[in-house]
């Protein structure tokens, strides 16, 4: 690109910058530390606000550099261009300025540059929205030298923070429904979660990985997102959609979970070659993506919390399971290498249910040497004592509410 032109570009993205638009303090803000020599790396599922939250960052700033690799203005935009740009921001903004790149996935061989600023101990911050992509290219040239970190559509806090509402049964019910997506919330237009999905399947999966079945991946996609909370093997899904190949469905699965569209848990078992056998859980990154999307997932309430509860969960740890034996508890989660905690999710807690929601957690909590149990509803709070054991029914908007350390395991190397 000719500098002059790229000198225009990045004075108007800055000035773009300044527009107001309504945004939420995203609860991210205070993990992020841009360090010298180490990049951050920012990764999550498209429109779940990484832009706004680059914007955020920056604010904080007295001299930085920007530049959205998005912006059709820069369509041919290079690895050269980057000295080029480099040029600009010290000519016209500081000499000491931290480099804010936007989706840069989108200009091949970039980690190039990104280790020569780290190299010169720079302070670099990147945001994109494949996991496997930065995490292979991160992990290439940048081995030790960066931290990642993964963002969510809005959390049930910041939904509250958006909407100016204050926590209650009601303020929950429209998250619940309606999800955290910021565009869609402020739109209210269904269209907006349905290109969503599309652009996801096309650009993230389709086009990048170079999948002419886009049909095919349209509905494994639905069938994924609408089944929450239920169990599936590979083998099941490739007689269902008459694939070919176990290895296309495996395939599938994992684009999809680069592109944080969905999550796969695994039964919990001491044997990792056995995780690997036993049917996974499957969850969508949002529940109003999930609706609008699915005319099945919104009629089933209890596997909308049970989705919800995962996403709550997911922001805090990485490693989560099912626990499956002679009963089963939903969810059981690893800190600092052991099992730490056992959630099982019920919608509405009845006479009929109760036996067997309170033994299959029981049965986990025996099972890891834990004392408390907990299991979230919709809006019932109560407590028990059984075996030994303490057991605390909680409304699951009550347990969002509840303040969490910032997670650290959320911003570490990625593996190479």
């Amino acid at each position: 690109m000719l500098k002059e032109k790229l000198e225009e570009i990045i004075a108007a993205q800055r000035k773009e910058l300044a527009l107001g638009e309504k945004t939420v303090p995203r609860e991210d803000l205070a993990v992020i530390k841009p360090m010298t020599s180490f990049a951050i790396a920012i990764s999550g599922i498209r429109r779940c606000g990484k832009s706004t939250l680059l914007k955020q960052l920056l604010k904080r700033e007295k001299e930085f550099y920007y530049l959205n690799l998005e912006d059709v203005r820069l369509d041919g935009f290079g690895l050269q261009d980057f000295t080029k740009a480099n040029e600009i921001f010290k000519e016209h903004y500081g000499k000491n300025g931290i480099y804010f790149f936007d989706e840069i996935q989108t200009v091949p061989k970039w980690e190039k540059f990104v280790r020569w600023l780290i190299d010169k101990k720079e302070k670099v911050v990147l945001t994109g929205s494949n996991a496997s992509l930065l995490s292979r290219e991160l992990g290439t040239l940048l081995t030790g030298r960066h931290l990642s970190h993964e963002l969510f559509p809005f959390s049930f806090k910041e939904f509250l923070k958006y909407h100016k509402f204050k926590p209650s049964k009601n303020s929950f019910a429209k998250y619940f429904e309606n999800g955290g997506f910021p565009e869609y919330l402020e739109k209210k237009q269904n269209y907006v979660l349905q290109e969503l999905l599309k652009d996801v399947i096309m650009r993230d999966v389709a086009i990048r990985f170079g999948i002419r079945n886009s049909r095919l991946l349209k509905k494994l996609a639905i069938y994924l997102i609408s089944n929450v909370g239920k169990e599936f093997s590979y083998n099941s899904l490739k007689k269902m959609f008459s694939v070919a190949s176990v290895q296309s469905i495996i395939d599938y699965i994992s684009f999809f979970e680069d592109a944080y569209l969905i999550f796969t848990t695994p039964k919990f078992d001491y044997s990792f070659k056995k995780q690997q056998i036993n049917p996974r859980k499957i969850y969508s990154i949002d529940n109003g993506l999930s609706a609008t999307n699915s005319i099945s997932f919104s009629k089933d309430k209890g596997r909308m919390l049970e989705n919800q509860v995962f996403l709550h969960l997911r922001r805090k740890n990485k490693e989560i399971f099912y626990f499956k034996e002679k009963g089963e508890c939903d969810f059981v989660f690893k800190e600092k290498e052991k099992i730490a905690g056992a959630i099982q999710v019920c919608y509405s807690l009845t006479e009929d249910n109760l036996k067997r929601e309170v033994s299959g957690l029981l049965e986990a909590l025996k099972k890891f040497n834990l004392k408390k149990g907990l299991i979230l509803t919709y809006n019932q709070e109560d407590t028990l004592q059984k075996n030994n054991k303490e057991i605390a029914i909680k409304p699951a908007w009550k347990w969002m509410q509840a303040k969490n350390k910032p997670s650290k395991a959320n911003n570490k190397q990625l593996p190479n």
